[in-house]
């Protein structure tokens, strides 16, 4: 019987363990797999807290045996709270578990300890000072996979005190045979030298030998070293300058990737070793910058980089993108800054949005510096101002204000007017700022700077900023011989009556403001500038006095009008006591005058009985004073932040300024 009852209980250990239990009370526990399931499976999330709750506790049980199965499971318990820690679970608990079992001489459980110390501790944990001794012993192991496993932690996870430490270590395993450990040596010391500057001093005199490394992996670990280093040391260029003497070798190394046949070791793509190319190419960059001798001496290898590179594939469109960004970061001969456009021009005609973008933020950068070989691709960007994906319309739209300049200034605006129309909301204020901007800038004409802020207003409407509203005001009233075009282009957006919406409210205002100081110029047909203009857009006819009166008289009842819409369409009825002589539209206007003397809306009540008296013959002498033409407008561009100009204008209506 007892050996039946051994052999039952012998089969149910077996059973659970199969299934992922252990029923050792220091060690009860499920498999990884199993716990990943269980989660996996919660319906709620307070299902998933009680679940690792369970499980943490369990857990603790088991770091706190001292049995010898409580150990042959340690790294198992410590895996498990490593997914726990993903899950955002708190598992400070077991740091100094971590360290012991990085400690620990086999390899199975010092993996894992290692793995949970980069995972579970940083260098502001106080524990962290208890690694040391066990890195500096890993650091002398026989074993290159231990040695890497302590480099690869004291590359993510030292402290300062720690980098000064071991410093002499990482340096001795950069002249190690093996380049295994020595592409971890530099890697780490990318971390140490970023942690205390003044390590790179020590490391300094193996960069030379690194770069001359045959392995690619060992190579690429050295060039990131470098260009740490440069990164550190910044303004000063104490060791940049030192490290131009590495630019031939860099050279070498590139150019050998360049020409060299298909290796299927490091074969990305049709490419060879592309990482390694990206890395050479952006210190090249860093390098060059500012200094004609180095770049002459890179100059042929970009080209070469340049031309027979194969952008087919992403990993070719990668390499060509770095080289581009070089050749436009040194101080490249014209010829090579050519073809570094060039190429970008050919990604904009990708299939891919992503290189598509890419090219357009690079031609972007690099305007500046040679704008006319950006020009050649005008077509192409302009192009992209209708694409369907509006990051690309955007960044577009970036690119063609960046090239806009007196010789193209009519017809790159256009373009962006065009925009404007199929613009994102949040991004119309910004373009009508571009475009206040550009008719500031590139005065072409007077007529073509009313023309394009009026279409900028019926585009945008109340998506325009106050400063790009108040400049068609300031520009109209500074201009005479537009007075009559604006009066009569204006005045056409007031007799679309109700099919205006309240986002037009800001052409409105202007309109009326236009309507009422020029109505005089809309009894006749405008013969000046902009009359061919008006011409075409059937807007020059002559208006009967009762046509004005009815343009205001409809906006004044416009259903979305505001207050202020009103009140300044009341000034303007006020003024055309002096501009029509018709006694009836005389008789119409002084009644439209007193429709709001009874309002509840104060400011208007005050305008409409002060404006209705002074319309009355009894003040016939004193009117004519006080509403005679307003003077230009001063220059308004810059000065306006919330304030308006419009209604600056319309402070010549008040009574007070008799």
């Amino acid at each position: 019987a007892d050996a039946a009852g051994c052999g039952t209980s012998g089969r149910a250990a077996a059973s659970a363990e199969r299934f992922g239990v252990y029923h050792h009370p220091a060690i009860m526990s499920m498999h990884l797999r199993e716990l990943i399931r269980e989660v996996r499976s919660c319906k709620t999330a307070a299902d998933e807290r009680a679940a690792v709750a369970k499980e943490l506790a369990l857990i603790r049980t088991a770091l706190k045996g001292k049995s010898g199965d409580a150990a042959a499971y340690r790294h198992r318990n410590v895996a498990k709270l490593l997914f726990v820690h993903m899950l955002g679970y708190p598992t400070h608990f077991a740091q100094v578990e971590c360290i012991n079992l990085a400690a620990s001489p086999k390899f199975a459980e010092k993996r894992i300890g290692y793995l949970a110390l980069l995972l579970l501790l940083d260098e502001r944990v106080e524990v962290l000072t208890l690694v040391t001794n066990t890195l500096q012993t890993d650091l002398h192991h026989m074993n290159q996979f231990v040695v890497g496993l302590a480099l690869t932690a004291l590359g993510n996870i030292a402290s300062a005190e720690m980098a000064r430490t071991l410093a002499p270590e990482v340096d001795r395993h950069l002249r190690n045979s093996n380049p295994y450990i020595r592409k971890k040596a530099a890697l780490c010391a990318v971390r140490l030298i970023d942690r205390v500057p003044d390590l790179i001093e020590d490391f300094l005199p193996r960069v030379a030998s690194i770069l001359t490394d045959h392995n690619h992996a060992v190579l690429l670990a050295g060039v990131t070293l470098v260009q740490e280093i440069v990164r550190i040391d910044g303004a000063s260029g104490r060791f940049t300058k030192r490290f131009k003497a590495l630019i031939p070798a860099l050279v070498k190394i590139l150019r050998k990737l360049v020409v060299a046949g298909f290796a299927p070791e490091f074969d990305v793509g049709g490419i060879t070793d592309p990482f390694l190319q990206a890395r050479v190419l952006r210190l090249l960059r860093v390098l060059g910058a500012g200094d004609a001798e180095a770049s002459e001496q890179m100059s042929d290898i970009l080209a070469q980089v340049a031309t027979k590179t194969d952008t087919s594939k992403n990993v070719g469109n990668a390499i060509m993108y770095e080289c581009v960004c070089t050749i436009m970061a040194i101080e490249a001969e014209k010829g090579l800054r050519v073809l570094a456009i060039n190429k970008l021009g050919r990604f904009l005609a990708h299939k891919d949005n992503n290189i598509r973008y890419v090219a357009l933020a690079t031609l972007l950068t690099v305007v500046r510096a040679d704008k006319p070989s950006v020009l050649r691709q005008k077509p192409t960007i302009v192009a992209c101002l209708r694409d369907t994906d509006v990051s690309i319309r955007v960044r577009a739209m970036e690119l063609v204000y960046a090239l806009i300049d007196g010789d193209n200034v009519r017809e790159l605006t256009q373009e962006v007017l065009n925009y404007l129309a199929t613009a994102p909301e949040d991004g119309r204020t910004d373009v009508c700022s571009k475009i206040a901007s550009i008719v500031e800038r590139f005065a072409t004409s007077p007529l073509w700077q009313v023309t394009t802020l009026i279409r900028m207003l019926q585009l945008a409407g109340d998506a325009a900023p106050a400063e790009a509203v108040a400049l068609l005001p300031a520009l109209v009233s500074q201009t005479p011989a537009l007075h009559g075009f604006a009066a009569h282009r204006l005045c056409a957006v007031l007799e679309e009556g109700n099919t205006l919406s309240e986002t037009q409210l800001p052409l409105v205002d202007i309109a009326v403001w236009v309507t009422g100081e020029y109505a005089d110029l809309l009894l006749a047909p405008h013969t000046g500038e902009g009359a061919a203009d008006l011409e075409a857009l059937s807007l020059n006819a002559a208006r009967p006095q009762a046509a004005v009166v009815d343009a205001l008289a409809q906006t004044l009842r416009l259903h979305c009008a505001s207050s202020r819409t009103r009140a300044i369409v009341l000034s303007a009825l006020l003024k055309l006591t002096t501009r029509l002589t018709e006694e009836a539209q005389l008789a119409r206007v002084r009644t439209l005058l007193s429709s709001y003397s009874t309002s509840l809306d104060v400011e208007l009540q005050q305008r409409s009985i002060e404006f209705a008296a002074l319309a009355s013959p009894a003040y016939a002498d004193l009117r004519e004073r006080v509403l005679e033409a307003m003077p230009a407008i001063e220059d308004v561009r810059g000065r306006m932040e919330g304030d308006d100009v419009v209604e600056e204008a319309m402070a010549s209506y008040e009574l007070g300024s008799a």
